[in-house]
């Protein structure tokens, strides 16, 4: 009989992290489920085979804390998912250096540094294990007014694109996984949106994008869809570096692919009426 295999996920409170939880779980996985904030979560934690670890990923040494104690309390970990992350959008000439700056040390930064501490435990262990990273359609294409989100995004790309030479003579398999317009709280409580206070030169220019990135999020796919490709990438022995998922990434990023600039953003422009 196979030991069952373990992943570790980071940002499982809501969204794309707690479907992936919740999916792991449900395929008889143990699930180590980490969030900032673990004394709120009411229902992750009920979830079979589940354990809930805190970790904020700008915070190196509770990377390190977490994982220790998911292999004291599980054995080994298999798979890692770099879920956590958020967005901010808005107008760029708007946005704080902090700003920019936060948005880069979570979604890239904090990924890094939980990237790192898994590369030396599957080396170390001589573990063949995978690191997942959930990417975003907007890691290889972009919309007007998500320009630092998207520069996070591509920033993972690359990073992990690269990453995938070092590390195959380990065996350890890295995945990036871009889901498209997914309903989850990136576009409610957890968007932050930055406009100007001291210029109204950008308004009509705000609203004619905010309707229809609106209209986007209200019409995403379930998170759970997203959830089933991370667990298809995590479970991929092959070469393949990419899974995207969710509507409209398959479609947009092949139209990206095959279409010369000038096209693109035609089709972005006209899309937004801008």
């Amino acid at each position: 009989m196979n030991q069952k295999k373990t992943v570790f996920i980071t940002g499982t409170s809501s969204g794309i992290g707690k479907a992936a939880a919740r999916y792991f779980s449900d395929k008889g996985w143990n699930v180590a489920a980490t969030m900032r904030s673990p004394e709120k979560d009411t229902d992750v934690k009920l979830y079979p085979f589940t354990k809930v670890y805190k970790v904020d990923v700008t915070d190196t040494n509770s990377i390190l804390s977490a994982l220790k104690m998911a292999v004291s309390d599980f054995g080994q970990i298999d798979v890692v998912v770099n879920n956590a992350g958020y967005g901010v959008d808005g107008v760029f000439e708007a946005m704080s250096e902090s700003v920019v700056h936060k948005q880069f040390d979570t979604n890239v930064f904090g990924l890094m540094r939980v990237t790192r501490a898994f590369i030396e435990y599957f080396r170390v262990n001589n573990i063949k294990g995978h690191i997942v990273q959930v990417a975003s359609m907007g890691g290889r294409i972009a919309f007007p007014l998500y320009s630092i989100y998207h520069g996070t995004k591509w920033a993972v790309e690359g990073f992990t694109e690269s990453l995938q030479y070092e590390l195959a003579q380990f065996g350890i398999r890295v995945k990036l996984v871009e889901p498209g317009a997914i309903k989850t709280e990136f576009y409610g409580l957890s968007r932050h949106f930055i406009k100007p206070e001291n210029t109204t030169d950008y308004d009509n220019f705000v609203a004619k994008c905010e309707k229809l990135s609106s209209e986007t999020g209200k019409n995403g796919d379930d998170p759970s869809g997203t959830a089933a490709t991370i667990f298809k990438a995590a479970n991929d022995t092959s070469n393949r570096l990419r899974f995207a998922t969710g509507k409209p990434a398959p479609m947009l990023l092949l139209l990206r692919k095959l279409v010369p600039d000038r096209v693109w953003f035609f089709i972005v422009r006209s899309s937004y009426k801008i």
